[in-house]
């Protein structure tokens, strides 16, 4: 502890000195405006004749697939920091595997779907982190050609890579194009990850905004070699910590002949017409037509040259290739009418088809395990949304009424905004769906790894509470009530000697689950240094036996913050501090790609100590991180999940870079 505190005095001391350099005081800084895309290097208001005035930032618009309309942010705060990752999203409560592309442990559970659904999600779900769904992908609007390139360095050889463009081609037609790429060889021994995501999109309007329309396409490649973690001699040579194996490409791995991959492709498609154009500005009486298609393809393959004893018995003794397919094809339709009184009533009608499974049949002695789950599904729903004064109703219902799943979900929220920084929001989630494909129907080369079940659907309720507020902090509370619970398990959870790997065998639960959480974040700014707190305490009060969670998490960033170099250069620097609690941890399984629950090996809870340096030039973020620092002082013999180390410390850098033209 004392050597933490000796590394905290040295580096703030350092940068305390050197920025000494800049003597503009705190209320000219906070004055400025450092979120504008358009600052010039001449901010004289006395323009050169003929120079074209650069859009302000507000014209470069980022449309949501709900309609929910935001604009380019360039401004360097620690949310941006947070967000500097492989998923490009805030990464509370996920624990990564030892390198990018694989997979994560999850800290806590999140019930909250943008979008719920009445059918079965495809498996593999560990391995669909860093897949983008349909509320992923945005449209935009923007007056001048925008583009942004995303890069961070990964481990060992490699990088990471999300290149962005998009134009309007008319005020009335927008095109977007990007890609994201990823390599990295990793630290261990045949665990290399790659990614290779095309995405692009397309938007038109009439020009008296009557007819819209919003589409994209995307194709994502997830692949990722499999070792099947450390090796037991190799588990006890990395937790003595010794300086002996700092070289982790010594310690031995379960296999080395194995690769993951998932592959998939989407077309969507989501357009309106007003069929009576409403009158004053808030469109009344205005009579919509909506018309939604979403075409899904995926492909999971796990290969291995030879097979691997402690999966049990296989039926080839070489190139064993488990190869799962999904298509599925959904039209909803829907009228909306907008009126000043009733509000925005809205009905639909859904079509599914789904195609699920593999190209053989197995006969048995226990029975015949098909190849195939496909059919058609017709759903109805409703929706509703009125603003009153500061209150706002939302609610959302769908429910399948034709074929052979039955499904449906409710959602529910209520707010009220007393001020622009305060708000309170109530939420009620209800979703009953089959589980995951997984579970339902799998085919492997490996003879445990084969079943056909018809289990019940999961029967989700979750209450949600919020409060939003500068002043006092944003607290999330979530209760979770879940009945027939799917999870993957052991056959003989008894028996530590036996390995877990070949037991594998979906269960349902047949008991009820009761989940609390409790999440406050608050952040206090204390002349130029700020601190940024973020607190989670969680609580299964009922079924703990398969759904685990660590009890407590926390993040505390303490930073400086300050200009440099008459104003040119805007940083960002301290130190990230994160916690968690030991729990048993779900276990990985690379033939599913799935986790399951386990009760030989338990995750302890370990401390994270990161250093940042982030800086903004113009519109250029550049981010420098030194992660994990405990380890080079206290060594690491933590682990992400059983038999998965956790990643040693590493220097890491990048860059957001956003051009306007």
């Amino acid at each position: 502890m004392k050597k933490i505190l000796l590394i905290f005095a040295i580096l703030f001391m350092g940068i305390n000195s050197y920025a000494q350099i800049e003597q503009l005081n705190i209320a000219q800084r906070e004055s400025q405006n450092i979120n504008s895309a358009d600052q010039t290097d001449d901010q004289n208001p006395q323009k050169p004749s003929g120079k074209k005035e650069k859009p302000p930032i507000t014209d470069y618009k980022i449309i949501s697939v709900i309609g929910d309309t935001t604009y380019v942010d360039t401004t360097l705060n620690i949310k941006k920091d947070y967000k500097f990752n492989y998923l490009r999203k805030d990464n509370f409560g996920l624990l990564m595997f030892s390198n990018i592309g694989h997979s994560y442990t999850e800290l806590t559970k999140s019930f909250d779907k943008p979008r719920p659904s009445t059918l079965p999600e495809f498996g593999a779900r560990a391995t669909q982190f860093a897949f983008l769904e349909v509320e992923d992908i945005h449209y935009y609007n923007v007056p001048t050609p925008w583009s942004e390139l995303f890069f961070k360095t990964t481990f060992e050889q490699g990088q990471l890579l999300d290149a962005f463009i998009t134009s309007n081609v008319s005020p009335q037609v927008n095109l977007s194009i990007a890609y994201k790429g990823l390599n990295s060889l990793g630290k261990y021994r045949h665990l290399m990850a790659s990614q290779g995501s095309f995405r692009t999109t397309w938007s038109y309007k009439t020009k008296n905004e009557r007819y819209q329309i919003h589409s994209h396409f995307i194709s994502q490649n997830l692949s990722a070699e499999q070792n099947g973690g450390l090796t037991d001699l190799s588990n006890s040579q990395f937790a003595s910590q010794s300086n002996e194996y700092s070289d982790r490409s010594i310690l031995d791995v379960k296999y080395e002949n194995a690769e993951r991959l998932l592959r998939a492709k989407r077309f969507f498609v989501k357009q309106h017409f007003n069929l009576v154009e409403g009158s004053g500005e808030q469109n009344n009486n205005e009579i919509r037509l909506g018309h939604e298609l979403n075409f899904t393809d995926k492909e999971y393959y796990f290969d291995q040259t030879s097979p691997f004893a402690q999966y049990g018995n296989s039926y080839q003794n070489n190139e064993l290739r488990d190869l799962t397919e999904f298509q599925e094809v959904s039209n909803t339709l829907s009228a909306r009418y907008q009126n000043n009184i009733l509000g925005k009533i809205a009905f639909k009608a859904r079509h599914s088809n789904y195609n699920y499974g593999y190209k053989r049949k197995l006969n048995l002695d226990a029975g015949t395990i098909p190849n195939r789950l496909k059919g058609d599904i017709v759903s109805l729903g409703a929706s509703y949304q009125k603003n009153i004064g500061g209150f706002e109703l939302v609610g959302d219902l769908m429910i399948n009424t034709i074929g052979d799943f039955d499904g449906n979900y409710f959602k529910a929220k209520a707010g009220y905004q007393f001020d622009a920084e305060n708000r309170v929001e109530a939420g009620l989630m209800i979703n009953s769906q089959k589980p995951n494909y997984n579970f339902l129907l799998y085919q492997s080369d490996y003879k445990n790894y084969n079943w056909y079940n018809d289990f019940k659907n999961v029967q989700t309720q979750r209450l949600n509470v919020r409060l939003k507020s500068e002043k006092i902090a944003n607290v999330d509370l979530d209760y979770t009530r879940i009945h027939n619970y799917a999870y993957f398990g052991l056959r003989d959870n008894n028996n530590p000697e036996i390995l877990a790997d070949s037991l594998i065998t979906p269960y349902q639960y047949d008991s009820d689950i009761n989940y609390v959480r409790i999440k406050a974040q608050r952040e206090f700014d204390y002349g130029r240094f700020s601190l940024d707190n973020t607190v989670l305490y969680q609580k299964v009060l009922e079924g703990e036996q398969v759904f685990r969670v660590a009890d407590f998490i926390t993040r505390q960033s303490l930073y400086y913050k300050d200009y440099w170099f008459d104003r040119n250069l805007y940083l960002q620097t301290g130190f990230t501090f994160n916690y968690f609690t030991g729990f048993r941890a779900d276990a990985y399984d690379p033939v599913l790609g799935e986790f399951y629950v386990q009760d030989f090996e338990k995750i302890k809870g370990f401390s994270r100590l990161d250093f940042f340096f982030n800086a903004r030039v113009r519109q250029t973020r550049i981010f420098f991180k030194v992660e994990n620092l405990t380890t080079l002082l206290d060594g690491n013999g933590h682990y992400a999940a059983p038999y998965e180390p956790y990643r040693d410390w590493n220097i890491r850098f990048g860059l957001v870079w956003d051009f306007f033209l």
